[in-house]
């Protein structure tokens, strides 16, 4: 969940450094650090964010063409300098940031301190670089050897790079559960590393993902990647399509602001060469080589986790209602610790914004096993769940910064519907008439989307009504209570405000109770084949005194009158409400995060890319 930022080359590294922290900054902000080579081996960190450190280094020696960087999401000691990264051997000769977590450190550090050696931090990282320095003090190996012997011996997830006063112009990185990316430059013996690629596109768009188990090793400008049996790879260049505008704010004051006006546009490239409602056809290129073994699949398993699993959510009404596949829905990190019942003819969706999670790795991993085919549906090209599942599509939503996951959710949901309506068009259940109906929605969404962005004001106005708020409710049915558990989320996670989602049809088992005066609800209403049913919901807050805020299909009279406030969503296919009903919520909680004075591209507590357990 930690970022990381490498370089060596012919440039001052500093610059290049604490600008790819700054990018990087969604991926953890409790503290930050930065090493440079320059004669002397300096470390400077600092608690807090990027910014924090940058202040703290006016006399600091920042020259020097070699460095690396960190900006931390605390898993082992508390956020503080000394917890901070980048961190030094017991000699000072070498320096390592570290994102992951190392299982057995425990057993390695009792060790080293019965070797006299002591340590300063709290932290698992210490443990392994000085577990590196042990290695080669005592076997006389080179630096390299002495990292790949540690990663053969430590348990646990990594993406490390390490450095040495020693070996100027050296950066040894490795990764084995945790993304690590090198950056070609375009100077010749260039290099740059760091967690994804929003740091490097400023400067390079060839880059090479590092496979789990693989460590590159970069030596006065020459770059060579091996396994940890020491077996030579010949690496691949990837070209990025990422632009250097799509990770800039553009004039908005936050990233999560301008992902949310970003979603029309996000929506039509997931549509983009895939839904032709004038020809009457959907293509998911992706899919084509395993088309048959969706089309007889006896059940599907979808995994997730967070705004993930709640997409999959919207799709096990959308494969089970139009597709009339048995879908069972799992959080990545139940599945992989049960002993789940997969049989010869299931598949497996793998959900997931980054193509990182730890915990959906872990369960792609655990279904391998067992023989599954295994389909991602993931946002960021090059990650590791594509390229461990068997097939899949890429959602096209671009570069998402905000930790809380706006236009990611709904372009995974544009692909699973995709998904469903395919399958249930070749199989011959849904009729063509109707398919061609959902074509022709589908490629008048992104403007639909437009529409209901356009009452932010009015958003903005209740979210002021409702920003002291203590606690909400959320209640939805069919495809639209999965869209009640997110927008929950989305409040709990920018807001801090306690919020839940519910089948509107449970409010009756169990939270009816909370419901009184004070207390804020938010159901989606849309006039469909359930909207009956959800007015007699509505009724039942109101003659118990609750706040309803009521999103409702554009022209409806009947829940306007009986909710305090409505906010509009256009009209369209019952299948595809979702894309719209989630829209007011994101907005919704955006506000009432603004108005608490919240930071919302960087919650606390949380990172973008989940990638430890």
């Amino acid at each position: 969940m930690c970022g990381i930022v490498g370089y060596t080359g012919h440039k001052n590294a500093y610059p290049i450094i604490i600008g790819g922290l700054e990018r990087l900054e969604y991926r953890g902000y409790d503290s930050a650090g930065i090493a440079l080579l320059n004669g002397d081996l300096n470390v400077y960190k600092k608690k807090g964010k990027v910014d924090d450190l940058k202040k703290s280094l006016t006399h600091a020696k920042l020259d020097g063409n070699t460095g690396i960087g960190h900006t931390r999401w605390a898993t082992h000691g508390e956020p503080n300098d000394i917890n901070a990264h980048p961190h030094y051997s017991n000699n000072k000769d070498l320096v390592i940031v570290h994102n992951g977590i190392i299982e057995n450190y425990n057993a390695i550090k009792q060790d080293l301190i019965n070797k006299g050696y002591q340590f300063e931090s709290q932290t698992d990282t210490e443990v392994l670089v000085s577990f590196i320095e042990d290695i080669q003090k005592n076997t006389q190996a080179s630096l390299e050897e002495s990292v790949r012997f540690a990663l053969q011996k430590v348990i646990g997830a990594y993406a490390i790079v390490v450095m040495s006063k020693n070996s100027p112009q050296t950066l040894i990185a490795a990764r084995k559960g945790s993304p690590l990316v090198i950056g070609v430059g375009k100077d010749e013996g260039e290099y740059f590393i760091a967690s994804d690629a929003t740091p490097i596109i400023e400067y390079t768009n060839e880059v090479i993902y590092l496979d789990d188990l693989e460590i590159a090793v970069i030596r006065d400008g020459n770059l060579t990647i091996k396994n940890l049996d020491s077996t030579i790879k010949t690496p691949y260049i990837h070209t990025l399509e990422m632009s250097l505008e799509a990770i800039e704010k553009g004039g908005y004051p936050y990233f999560m602001l301008k992902e949310i006006f970003e979603q029309p546009k996000s929506v039509t490239n997931s549509l983009r060469g895939r839904v032709n409602a004038d020809e009457g056809t959907l293509t998911l290129g992706g899919l084509s080589e395993y088309m048959n073994r969706l089309l007889t699949a006896d059940r599907i398993i979808i995994l997730g986790c967070g705004t993930s699993w709640h997409a999959g959510l919207v799709a096990e009404y959308l494969f089970e209602e139009y597709a009339r596949i048995p879908v069972e829905v799992e959080y990545a990190s139940e599945f992989r610790y049960r002993n789940p019942i997969i049989k010869e003819n299931d598949v497996i969706i793998a959900i997931s914004q980054s193509g990182e999670t730890a915990d959906t790795l872990a369960a792609i991993e655990l279904a391998k096993s067992k023989g599954a085919k295994i389909f991602g549906v993931c946002n960021v090209v090059g990650a590791s769940i594509p390229r461990m599942t068997d097939a899949g599509v890429y959602i096209h939503a671009g570069p998402e910064i905000g930790v809380a996951s706006t236009k990611a959710f709904t372009g995974q949901l544009s692909v699973l519907t995709m998904m469903a309506l395919m399958i249930a068009h070749k199989k011959g259940i849904i009729a063509e008439s109707e398919f061609r109906e959902i074509l022709t929605e589908l490629e008048l969404i992104p403007q639909k989307i437009q529409k209901a962005l356009e009452v932010s004001d009015k958003i903005e106005k209740i979210a002021s009504k409702f920003k002291d708020a203590t606690n909400f409710l959320y209640l939805g049915r069919g495809n639209n209570f999965p869209v009640a558990l997110e927008g929950a989320l989305k409040l709990k996670e920018i807001s801090y405000i306690h919020a839940e989602g519910y089948p509107a049809a449970e409010m009756k088992h169990g939270p009816i109770a909370l419901i009184d005066k004070e207390m804020p609800v938010v159901f989606i209403a849309p006039q469909d084949g359930i909207y009956e049913k959800i007015v007699s919901n509505i009724q039942e807050v109101k003659a118990r005194a609750g706040k309803v805020i009521a999103i409702v299909t554009e022209g409806e009279k009947n829940i306007k009158e009986m909710a305090d406030y409505t906010i509009e969503i256009p009209a369209t296919h019952q299948m595809l409400t979702p894309l719209l009903s989630v829209i007011p919520l994101q907005l919704l909680s955006y506000y009432i995060a603004i108005m608490r004075g919240c930071d919302v591209d960087k919650p606390r507590n949380l990172a973008k890319s989940v990638t430890v357990e």
